[in-house]
């Protein structure tokens, strides 16, 4: 099994969403984020004075599917929130070792 780890643009949440459900993918958790990249955020004009905005709100999205999904999982993220701008996020895969639900005390991939 492998997590995925994507942190994306706020208003892409509902596409990447819709993408992974069509694969079936099951379950999913959303945080609400700030960070920055290689951008090192945005300088924006308020009132007439110029600030610079460090943290720009991201969302990341964690989700754990079965190996033979992970291609099809990380295509369906990137098609879904690519932009082609800059700032359009990363996506980070890790290996899980075991996975208990529980409620049932379920193992494994059947836990997932």
């Amino acid at each position: 099994m492998k997590k995925i780890e994507a942190i994306i643009k706020p208003f892409k949440l509902d596409e990447v969403k819709e993408a992974l459900q069509e694969l079936g993918v099951q379950g999913m958790t959303v945080l609400e984020a700030k960070g920055y990249g290689r951008q090192k955020g945005q300088t924006e004009l308020y009132r007439g004075a110029e600030y610079v905005v460090d943290f720009l709100p991201k969302i990341k999205i964690e989700v754990v599917v079965a190996d033979d999904q992970l291609e099809s999982a990380l295509e369906s993220i990137i098609g879904a929130a690519r932009t082609g701008r800059i700032g359009d996020g990363k996506i980070f895969v890790s290996e899980i070792i075991d996975v208990l639900r529980i409620r049932t005390g379920e193992t494994g991939a059947a836990a997932v």
